[in-house]
Protein backbone atom coordinates (compact mmCIF):
# COMPACT_ATOMS: atom_id res chain seq x y z
CA UNK A 1 0.00 0.00 0.00
CA UNK A 2 1.46 3.38 -0.95
CA UNK A 3 1.43 6.42 1.32
CA UNK A 4 -1.56 8.25 -0.25
CA UNK A 5 -3.66 5.07 -0.16
CA UNK A 6 -2.81 4.51 3.50
CA UNK A 7 -3.83 8.05 4.43
CA UNK A 8 -7.05 7.77 2.46
CA UNK A 9 -7.86 4.51 4.19
CA UNK A 10 -7.25 6.04 7.61
CA UNK A 11 -9.52 8.97 6.80
CA UNK A 12 -12.27 6.68 5.58
CA UNK A 13 -12.02 4.60 8.77
CA UNK A 14 -12.23 7.74 10.91
CA UNK A 15 -15.30 8.93 9.00
CA UNK A 16 -17.05 5.56 9.28
CA UNK A 17 -16.79 5.44 13.08
CA UNK A 18 -19.65 6.95 15.09
CA UNK A 19 -19.27 10.63 15.85
CA UNK A 20 -18.71 11.70 19.45
CA UNK A 21 -21.70 12.94 21.41
CA UNK A 22 -21.88 16.70 21.74
CA UNK A 23 -22.74 17.91 25.24
CA UNK A 24 -26.14 19.56 25.56
CA UNK A 25 -25.98 23.34 25.76
CA UNK A 26 -22.62 23.54 24.02
CA UNK A 27 -23.91 25.95 21.38
CA UNK A 28 -25.51 28.19 23.99
CA UNK A 29 -22.32 28.28 26.06
CA UNK A 30 -20.22 29.01 22.98
CA UNK A 31 -22.58 31.82 21.95
CA UNK A 32 -22.51 33.32 25.44
CA UNK A 33 -18.71 33.14 25.57
CA UNK A 34 -18.41 34.74 22.14
CA UNK A 35 -20.73 37.57 23.16
CA UNK A 36 -18.66 38.12 26.32
CA UNK A 37 -15.46 38.27 24.28
CA UNK A 38 -17.01 40.78 21.88
CA UNK A 39 -18.17 42.99 24.76
CA UNK A 40 -14.70 42.92 26.33
CA UNK A 41 -13.05 43.80 23.03
CA UNK A 42 -15.53 46.63 22.48
CA UNK A 43 -14.88 48.02 25.96
CA UNK A 44 -11.11 47.74 25.46
CA UNK A 45 -11.31 49.49 22.09
CA UNK A 46 -13.48 52.31 23.47
CA UNK A 47 -11.14 52.71 26.44
CA UNK A 48 -8.13 52.93 24.12
CA UNK A 49 -9.84 55.59 21.97
CA UNK A 50 -10.86 57.53 25.07
CA UNK A 51 -7.29 57.40 26.39
CA UNK A 52 -5.94 58.54 23.02
CA UNK A 53 -8.41 61.44 22.94
CA UNK A 54 -7.41 62.45 26.49
CA UNK A 55 -3.73 62.42 25.51
CA UNK A 56 -4.42 64.56 22.43
CA UNK A 57 -6.44 67.06 24.48
CA UNK A 58 -3.70 67.22 27.13
CA UNK A 59 -1.08 67.79 24.43
CA UNK A 60 -3.12 70.57 22.81
CA UNK A 61 -3.65 72.28 26.17
CA UNK A 62 0.05 72.01 27.00
CA UNK A 63 1.04 73.44 23.61
CA UNK A 64 -1.44 76.31 24.01
CA UNK A 65 -0.18 77.18 27.50
CA UNK A 66 3.55 76.54 27.25
CA UNK A 67 4.10 77.62 23.63
CA UNK A 68 7.27 75.52 23.24
CA UNK A 69 8.07 77.10 19.86
CA UNK A 70 8.56 80.57 21.43
CA UNK A 71 12.00 81.73 22.54
CA UNK A 72 12.43 81.48 26.28
CA UNK A 73 12.87 84.79 28.09
CA UNK A 74 16.34 85.61 29.27
CA UNK A 75 16.85 84.97 32.98
CA UNK A 76 19.94 87.18 33.31
CA UNK A 77 20.07 90.93 33.05
CA UNK A 78 22.21 92.59 30.43
CA UNK A 79 25.48 94.13 31.61
CA UNK A 80 25.21 97.70 32.79
CA UNK A 81 27.35 100.10 30.74
CA UNK A 82 28.01 103.79 31.09
CA UNK A 83 28.49 104.13 34.85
Amino acid sequence: MSAPDRKETEVRLMLETPHPVIPPGLAARATERGARMQRRRLIARRTAWLLLAAVVVALVVWVAVAQPWAVAPSTTTPPVEGF
